[in-house]
């Protein structure tokens, strides 16, 4: 079996990730039904979480055991990593004892250590840089509820942070449009609008922005770690709320979704994200089904 990682989307084609968001759906009806789907009997995933989490570490924690295998939780209290045992060495002996590892961590840097010196695929939990898994869930749920995103108009609204850099590469890979509305200063990374300048456009009013999107989405201002810039980062912020005024400009079927934790009155008002039709809570359930059909389309390829 050929080893595969999940750094970024950009470790898959546009055609797996298509297979991926699709084997969640049919996993998460299987879990529904209550058929047993136990295809990773006896496989073990190693979790290191620099990062604290509740929905990456339920997800995959749960996911593993209705899988049939099981997950190992490691802070970096818990492992010699918070001691200063290098990355390199962290991958080599934990790839003699597990299946794969899922990191949740800050520095990008780390997952590519990781990933380099391990012998089984490595999985980006989370960093600075990116957030693969939760596109994952994302796409699963626009797929569910109103079907292919192609041809679509995405627009983003907040900070360029790891999301949105994962939202440029889920556009470049399921060939959807995506406005970026973000105060200046705030912009995602570099090399990634310069390659894909075909279908990524950063426009810094929401309003402009959003007109005629068929998804709205949206994150925290400030991300772990940078809790000390909250004050300067809710005065840029100010006008990129996304709130029912600003959803009104969006397609009158326009889906928001949100990776949570969320701040109500900050980066989404409450009446958008409670209600009643919200899929968000669905987006969030997604999680564990699509990392339930990555962790398959890694260790059963």
């Amino acid at each position: 079996m050929t080893l595969r990682h999940l750094r970024s989307l950009k470790d898959l084609s546009s055609a797996e990730f298509l297979q991926i968001i699709q084997r969640a759906s049919e996993l998460k009806k299987l879990l529904h039904e209550g058929t047993e789907h136990e295809y990773l009997k006896h496989k073990t995933l190693a979790m290191i979480f620099e990062k604290s989490s509740t929905r990456t570490r339920v997800s995959f924690e749960a996911g593993m055991t209705q899988l049939g295998g099981a997950a190992i939780f490691l802070s970096a209290a818990d492992s010699q990593l918070g001691r200063g045992e290098p990355v390199q060495d962290t991958a080599r002996v934990l790839s003699r004892m597990v299946d794969a590892i899922m990191v949740r961590t800050f520095s990008q840097e780390t997952v590519e250590t990781l990933a380099e010196h391990a012998s089984v695929p490595v999985i980006n939990g989370l960093s600075d840089a990116y957030h693969p898994c939760q596109l994952l869930a994302d796409m699963q749920t626009f797929f569910e509820h109103r079907g292919n995103i192609q041809g679509h108009k995405v627009c983003w609204v907040g900070d360029g942070n790891n999301m949105c850099n994962s939202y440029i590469n889920a556009a470049a890979l399921l060939d959807f449009e995506l406005l970026i509305a973000c105060p200046p200063g705030y912009e995602p990374l570099e090399d990634l609008l310069q390659a894909n300048t075909d279908r990524v456009s950063i426009i810094n009013n929401p309003k402009e922005a959003v007109a005629g999107a068929s998804l709205v989405a949206t994150d925290v201002w400030a991300s772990m770690g940078q809790e000390d810039e909250m004050q300067k980062r809710r005065l840029d912020f100010a006008d990129y709320e996304v709130n029912a005024e600003l959803m009104r400009l969006a397609k009158p079927d326009a889906l928001f979704l949100h990776c949570l934790p969320a701040h109500r009155g900050e980066e989404v008002s409450a009446e958008v994200i409670d209600a009643p039709d919200s899929v968000v809570w669905d987006e969030a359930e997604n999680r564990l089904h699509a990392q339930k059909a990555l962790l398959e389309f890694l260790l059963c390829a």
